[in-house]
């Protein structure tokens, strides 16, 4: 048997080799006068490429319109007659985006600085949506105009943000749907969104994508599509209906979106990164709006703040050099670590669930012995590491 294996290994080598050599002959014998064989061969490997990348963008486009079409069924299943509200003139994303291509300068204010002044509150919630965002939200108008169909959004954006454009819609028009039926102007049967979760992971993996792209390099001033995206996130894990649904389906992604951030937070070492990074600490803060994100939230930063403490007391006590960009950037991490724990204490929102396990642990396990070793040389982070400590054993005293 094993003769035969090898004996068969052997043919195929035989078989290649002989293949590679008659594709030589041909090229050789086939190559036009005035080329060489080498410039030649390059030119036949060039046309195959470009006709395969031609082949992939017609499968990428093919796929793209079979998940539309799956989306227009499955809101159609949802609500077969769905009612359009006189929305507000200032709230939606299709007027936002409209008066944005009329007006491309109209926010050309904003973030204009180097970047060093984080005071500006509007530059703080230009990627992460202000406090209030819900007020965006639609309201149901007496008038119904009943339509047999949901028409597309009128979004303008750029190139690089047309592939939001779909589960940006269909997100959109869900939650839609899901304000109407709450107000008793539509029936929707929101179970058909179990019977297909394929539809539900695609947009929101895309959504997850295309923002993960755009905060690991992000551009200002920041198009109200990218705002309208990340407000349709966030509606949409805080919904009291639809976040269960998500959630039991994409957790892992949202997962990912959330540590591919927090990396973005570490990696930044542009000169002018306070906004980007005031930016995307503020959208970590909304994903912890849900409760189950929150608490995995907590545990994630509670474990990049306890490694990087650790391997800071190591290099201190070796007096080898450290990172300084992630030493500067760890604070935005501490902060938003102390932001949702003084969140919890001041709500009395507390349970044995929340962030009491193995995370916790690790964290306080010798914490006082690391913050003894780095007050001298490092206040400024040995403070911060104490005052989470205290908004831990805190919550675990309210426990208690």
């Amino acid at each position: 048997m094993t003769f035969k294996i090898k004996g068969g290994r052997e043919n195929q080598v035989w078989y290649l080799k002989i293949s590679k050599l008659a594709l030589a002959f041909a090229i050789i014998h086939s190559k036009p006068p005035g080329k060489s064989s080498k410039e030649y061969t390059e030119h036949l490997a060039k046309t195959v490429s470009e006709q395969d990348f031609g082949w992939k963008s017609k499968v990428e486009a093919l796929e793209a319109e079979v998940l539309r079409l799956r989306q227009e069924l499955l809101l159609n299943k949802i609500c077969p007659r769905f009612c359009l509200e006189n929305r507000k003139p200032d709230a939606t994303a299709e007027t936002l985006l409209d008066q944005e291509c009329v007006n491309p300068m109209s926010y050309s204010s904003q973030l204009e600085d180097s970047g060093c002044d984080v005071s500006n509150d509007y530059a703080f919630d230009s990627l992460g949506i202000a406090s209030d965002f819900h007020q965006s939200e639609h309201n149901v108008d007496t008038s119904k105009c009943w339509l047999e169909r949901i028409p597309p959004l009128s979004l303008c954006c750029t190139s690089k943000e047309e592939s939001l454009t779909a589960p940006v819609q269909f997100l959109q028009h869900l939650l839609e749907i899901r304000q109407l039926s709450e107000g008793g102007i539509v029936q929707a049967d929101f179970t058909e969104l179990e019977n297909d979760s394929f539809t539900v992971c695609n947009s929101v993996s895309q959504l997850l994508d295309g923002l993960t792209v755009f905060y690991n390099s992000p551009k200002f001033p920041v198009s109200n599509f990218l705002t309208e995206a990340v407000c349709v996130l966030i509606r949409l894990i805080t919904d009291t209906k639809l976040s269960n649904h998500v959630l039991k389906k994409c957790f892992k992604k949202l997962e990912e979106f959330k540590k591919n951030l927090i990396q973005s937070i570490l990696r930044n070492s542009s000169v002018n990164r306070f906004q980007a990074l005031h930016a995307v600490s503020h959208t970590l803060v909304l994903l912890a709006r849900n409760n189950m994100l929150r608490n995995s939230l907590i545990s994630l930063l509670l474990s990049e703040v306890r490694q990087f403490a650790e391997q800071l007391l190591q290099a201190h006590q070796m007096q080898a050099m450290y990172d300084i960009t992630q030493y500067e950037n760890i604070f935005s991490l501490c902060m938003i670590l102390e932001q949702l724990l003084q969140n919890e204490t001041e709500e009395s929102n507390v349970s044995s669930s929340d962030y009491d396990g193995e995370e916790k642990i690790k964290f306080l396990k010798n914490l006082d012995q690391i913050i003894l070793h780095l007050s001298d040389e490092f206040p400024l982070f040995s403070l911060y590491l104490w005052r989470v400590s205290v908004l831990l054993n805190s919550a675990q005293m309210q426990i208690d």
